[in-house]
């Protein structure tokens, strides 16, 4: 039977190069550190079940303010949680191999159109996330500065963590900038190359 043109043609797959082949494979160096952050994920588990069993111990000891500061503690390691999760999951789709997960009913939504801009966007926005957390703790109990009780906290300090986070937050956004801008280079680049391929084809008419 012949092939139409509607026949999709098999893939081709071609031996690469040495060189090529030893710098394509160097990809998989990657792996024990993916695997690093997967234990690291499992310590954090280990935390967030100490930190859970230390505030339901003393759930009639502490106040209002030490439950809120706890709680803060718990929002931070599952954030902490989710960040080690896109780095795993997205750095190993992105720069090691595919995961295929077309179709599996837990697939991440974000995970069908991650780049390495995506990546590094989620990422930003995640350590925005974490340091937000870390700044309201910080608020809670700076509560104490200027009054007879004690803080760990320093108008200095607090006022440098303050900066920090605002920093964060325009790296962020100049990230984010920054991918736009060269979107658009290529969304223009590709409907030039589109605007030329059909002058061309309408030269040879």
């Amino acid at each position: 039977m012949s092939l139409t043109p509607k026949t999709p043609l098999p893939p081709t797959s071609f031996p690469l190069r040495p060189i090529p082949m030893l710098i394509f494979g160097s990809r998989w160096l990657q792996l024990p550190l993916y695997i690093g952050l997967i234990v690291a994920q499992g310590v954090y588990v280990v935390l967030f079940l100490k930190e859970l069993w230390h505030l339901f111990a003393h759930a009639f000891d502490f106040s209002e303010q030490q439950i809120m500061l706890a709680v803060l503690g718990l929002i931070d390691v599952v954030m902490i949680s989710n960040l080690l999760v896109m780095v795993i999951v997205g750095g190993y789709e992105t720069f090691v191999s595919r995961l295929n997960l077309q179709g599996h009913p837990d697939e991440p939504e974000w995970l069908s159109h991650v780049n390495a801009s995506v990546l590094k966007i989620k990422l930003a926005m995640a350590i925005i996330g974490i340091s937000s957390i870390h700044l309201l703790r910080t608020f809670i109990e700076a509560g104490a500065l200027g009054s007879a009780r004690t803080s760990n906290y320093t108008e200095t300090g607090v006022m440098w963590q303050t900066i920090i986070h605002t920093v964060f937050i325009l790296s962020a956004v100049g990230i984010a900038y920054v991918d736009r801008l060269s979107n658009l280079a290529t969304e223009e680049a590709r409907r030039q190359g589109h605007h030329e391929h059909a002058n061309g084809h309408g030269g040879h008419h």
